[in-house]
């Protein structure tokens, strides 16, 4: 049977009803998850095409991350473990969305324009979420892959971040690490154990993971640095519904501690998101108020010990912070007036921080929601590997404590549990507690809200989303109620997962934040009508 003709016919199984658009950004396609059929299935068919171009594996996660559980969604994995490159984005959207009669002719057409040898060899690594749907909708993808006869690989249940590793060290044949659960289990633990080893950590962590698939994975990187972090598990899916009152998005809008856990004042707490690539700690100060420790917060204490490091090794790296809009005011000003590391400011989206991160040797990016990770450029990792056997005594020390984090590292995206290693791995080394790292500095208080409009298409952005420039008139009403505020700062941007606008805003007290979030809601529910 010619390959098409299996296409067609497994098509048919996986119709597209043509109820609506779907469109892949960012998060790649995200929806309900009794629409997405057709979806995966096609996806299916790109990444095989993908992996021809490129002569690599490609991966295919089944998530919807920090959405209901009734949504799910899916996302491509690149050969080095970066998210799909963006020109491909726009032949996701088309492939995705055509009918059923011009399926073939829109594969067709990605295979002459992007010159694919459909002869070549294709391989697929595949994993999931826990979501109910994640099944069967994961098997609609394998019909896509099997209908082109490329090679598929089923990891069953994996965080999103997991997926991106498993990814790029088989296409790295091994030297990135094994591409095995068990392998990045290994890696993880033994370069936080090798740092920790000395001090321990002091008191247990107490982990949210959101109902989702964090849970079972977390427990199994928890047996093997036990002997030095005491890890519990709440929300682990035995109970309550996938990010329903929980996990790192309920956590960092609500500003306050999930379900099914309770607080102490000093206790180390940390929440992941429903896939696992998301984190934010937490806890309560001495007069029982709720302080959260956000992306912001993590960048900064990961910084500022690559820094230290780097100087006491006598190695001259650059170390750069990567945040977005939503980025509290007071960390930039920590990061560049007392660290003296340069920032820069992306829109929002971790590709956007991903790739502007690569500017540095050393580049640590996170949104404000927790997820981020560290890159260094090829030659930086390799001149810190390089002085290695070249100083001694405490230089030597610092270049080893350097290359354990190196290793404890996913440098391909937002991973919680290896940032959750390296954040419980730099508090060890500074002897610092949850509240020495709350005070860095301190945040601004802010507020976000999100605000239903019939269409949200018609906010537009500029300055990194910083600015609108449509509806016009909308930004210099903003102006104007923000320049009533002490310390002041607000911007409206269009959710690109939602349909709604997300509002931010931050000033001197809380109270202040909160009023001035909602006189910009009010103004974006009248520029809406």
């Amino acid at each position: 049977m010619e390959v098409y003709d299996k296409v067609r016919k497994l098509s048919e199984v996986h119709g597209n009803p043509c109820t609506s658009k779907i469109t892949y950004g960012t998060a790649g396609f995200r929806a309900k998850a009794d629409t997405l059929d057709h979806v995966f299935f096609r996806m299916g068919l790109l990444s095989v095409l993908r992996s021809k171009l490129k002569g690599a594996t490609i991966g295919l996660m089944t998530t919807a991350s920090h959405n209901p559980e009734c949504d799910n969604g899916v996302k491509l994995v690149d050969p080095m473990g970066e998210m799909l490159e963006e020109s491909w984005e726009p032949l996701a959207t088309k492939l995705a969305n055509a009918t059923n009669d011009e399926l073939v002719d829109v594969l067709q057409e990605i295979v002459s324009s992007q010159k694919i040898d459909m002869t070549a060899q294709a391989s697929v690594f595949a994993g999931k979420d826990t979501r109910p749907s994640s099944e069967a909708l994961g098997n609609a993808a394998r019909d896509g892959v099997m209908a082109l006869e490329a090679h598929f690989t089923d990891f069953g249940l994996l965080t999103t971040p997991q997926l991106h590793y498993m990814v790029v060290c088989k296409n790295t044949h091994g030297k990135y690490g094994e591409a095995t659960q068990s392998g990045y289990y290994k890696k993880l633990s033994e370069a936080f154990n090798k740092i920790v080893a000395e001090n321990g950590c002091t008191g247990d962590l107490i982990v949210d993971c959101a109902n989702g698939v964090g849970a079972p994975k977390l427990k199994e990187l928890a047996k093997l640095v036990s002997s030095n972090l005491k890890i519990h598990v709440v929300n682990d899916g035995t109970a309550g519904k996938l990010n329903e009152g929980c996990g790192a998005d309920f956590v960092k809008i609500q500003q306050r501690a999930p379900n099914g856990m309770e607080l102490g004042a000093n206790k180390r707490c940390a929440s992941y998101d429903g896939d696992a690539d998301r984190l934010i700690y937490f806890t309560l100060n001495e007069k029982e108020q709720f302080v959260m420790l956000d992306g912001d917060k993590i960048a900064a204490l990961i910084a500022s010990i690559f820094k230290d490091l780097l100087k006491e090794a006598g190695i001259e790296l650059e170390v750069g912070v990567v945040q977005t809009a939503y980025a509290n005011g007071s960390s930039t000003n920590y990061l560049r007036g007392t660290l003296l590391i340069p920032v820069s400011c992306t829109k929002t989206g971790v590709k956007h921080l991903h790739h502007r991160a690569k500017d540095f040797d050393i580049g640590v990016y996170f949104e404000a929601n927790g997820h981020g990770t560290v890159i260094l450029k090829p030659e930086a990792e390799e001149k810190i590997r390089e002085s290695a056997g070249k100083v001694e005594g405490v230089k030597q020390s610092c270049v080893s404590t350097l290359l354990a984090y190196i290793d404890m590292i996913n440098q391909c995206v937002g991973d919680a549990m290896s940032d959750m290693l390296v954040v419980e791995a730099i508090l060890s080394t500074k002897k610092w507690s949850i509240q020495d790292w709350a005070t860095m500095y301190t945040e601004l208080p802010n507020r976000q809200l999100k605000v239903k409009v019939a269409d949200r298409s018609i906010f537009k952005t500029v300055n990194a989303e910083r600015q609108l420039t449509s509806p016009v008139g909308l930004q210099e009403e903003i102006d104007s109620v923000v320049s009533k505020y002490n310390n002041g700062r607000s911007f409206v941007r269009p959710s690109g997962t939602e349909d709604v606008v997300r509002v931010y805003a931050e000033s001197d007290t809380q109270e202040h934040a909160d009023g001035l979030a909602k006189e910009v809601e009010s103004l974006v529910k009248k520029f809406s009508k």
